[in-house]
């Protein structure tokens, strides 16, 4: 089985790409999310590194237990071939009810049959007041009208 687009990606493929990682990060389903990597992706996040669907999940899980109403964001920064580069921005609120604006880059390497299996993650977090949030649609898919990062001034 496959998982389009596929590389090589042109501009609309890779898109495509972001834009679909955007959706299924923004539903929060841990192990749907680790089906659109390979058997033994390697990642990358902050100072953790890990391998394999079910550290993906393991991760994940641990992830939003921790950071509650979050909301991603997306955008494409480049492509070639079977690689991405994209910069992000998420929005959460901790236990404590503080919010964090998380600002972020990732690269990733793409399988012929269009799975991940590589994800590089740099992430710098800034606590922000909750009059400073700006991704305040429903929990789930940004809405299609939506600005996305550079129409907000991230």
């Amino acid at each position: 089985m496959s998982r389009p687009p596929l590389p090589p990606f042109d501009h609309d493929a890779a898109l495509l790409k972001v834009r679909k990682a955007e959706d299924a990060w923004n539903g929060r389903d841990p192990a749907a999310i680790a089906q659109a990597y390979t058997p033994d992706s390697r990642w990358r996040n902050r100072s953790e590194i890990f391998a394999g669907r079910a550290a993906i999940v393991a991760f994940l899980t641990r992830k939003w237990a921790k950071e509650h109403e979050y909301r991603l964001i997306k955008e494409l920064w480049a492509y070639a071939s079977d690689r991405i580069a994209v910069r992000f921005v998420y929005e959460w609120r901790d236990d404590a009810g503080v919010w964090w604006r998380a600002h972020g880059n990732e690269n990733w390497l793409f399988d012929a049959a269009g799975y991940m299996a590589e994800r590089h993650a740099s992430i710098n977090d800034i606590a922000i007041s909750e009059a400073q949030r700006q991704f305040r649609w429903p929990q789930g898919v940004r809405p299609e009208n939506h600005p996305g990062l550079t129409e907000l001034g991230l």
